[in-house]
Parts: C-alpha cells; sequence; structure tokens
C-alpha cells in the first residue's frame, strides 16, 4: 500500500481524497470478500465531485506483483487510460523519479494529442493520453 500510494500521490500527481476500512461482516455481505476485511483510500487527479476515484486496497499482506511487458501478457485487469488536460506535469515528474516509460515518450497519435505508456509498482500498465 505505501509502495502505491507514493506512486500515485508523489509520481502520478493524484491526491488523498479520502479512505475507510471495512470490517469482516460488511466485506462478507456485499460480497467484496469471503470475509476478510480491507482497508481502501480514495485518490482523485483533482478533488473536485466529479473527478473519477482511484482506490487502493489493502488486506494487510503481501501480494505477488504482476509484472508483465506487454499488455497481452496476463489475464484480467491490468491496463487504464487516463485523459489529462496536460502531460507536462508527468512528464516533469517521471523524470525526476526516474520512472521506466515503455512508449516512444510521447508517442504522437493526433492533432495536439500524446500517449505515455508507463507501470505502477503493482504492474499495472498505465495510459496517459493528453496535450503536452
Amino acid at each position: 500500500m505505501n509502495k502505491s500510494l507514493d506512486f500515485y500521490t508523489r509520481v502520478m500527481g493524484m491526491k488523498k481524497t479520502s479512505g475507510f476500512d471495512l470490517n469482516a461482516d460488511f466485506s462478507q455481505r456485499s460480497g467484496l470478500t469471503r470475509g476478510i476485511p480491507f482497508t481502501v483510500v480514495v485518490l482523485k487527479l483533482e478533488d473536485s465531485p466529479q473527478a473519477t476515484e482511484w482506490k487502493l486496497m489493502s488486506f494487510g499482506k503481501k501480494g505477488k506483483p504482476n509484472r508483465s511487458k506487454h499488455i497481452e501478457d496476463d489475464l484480467g485487469m491490468q491496463y487504464i487510460t487516463l485523459y489529462v488536460n496536460a502531460l507536462s506535469p508527468f512528464l516533469e515528474r517521471f523524470k525526476a523519479n526516474k520512472v521506466n516509460v515503455f512508449s516512444e515518450t510521447p508517442t504522437p497519435i493526433g492533432e495536439n494529442k500524446y500517449l505515455i505508456l508507463l507501470q505502477d509498482p503493482d504492474g499495472i500498465f498505465i495510459e496517459l493520453i493528453g496535450p503536452l
């Protein structure tokens, strides 16, 4: 959780907007788990009611991160696209934090539209699309 929280706040520039714990009873009744309690931290690219929420969850134990090299290497959720107003702040943070970027950065994909591809600490591919 700490590694991911650091990545999404410091490197991606997201803001922590809330967080909560779910107990074993609620987790089971809601169908979220088989009765395992967990913690959720809510992040947003901007702190506004309309902004999409990105939730990090921790079950209090170490997992095995997915370290695929390409999106076709595994099944399940492993790829997200975020449309942003400007890529330059992201590029600056990536350079400052020595983040490995997969694409020829930034890759032009249209008129004043570019793509950046990277992975989070758990191996989820993140595609950022926007103007420079």
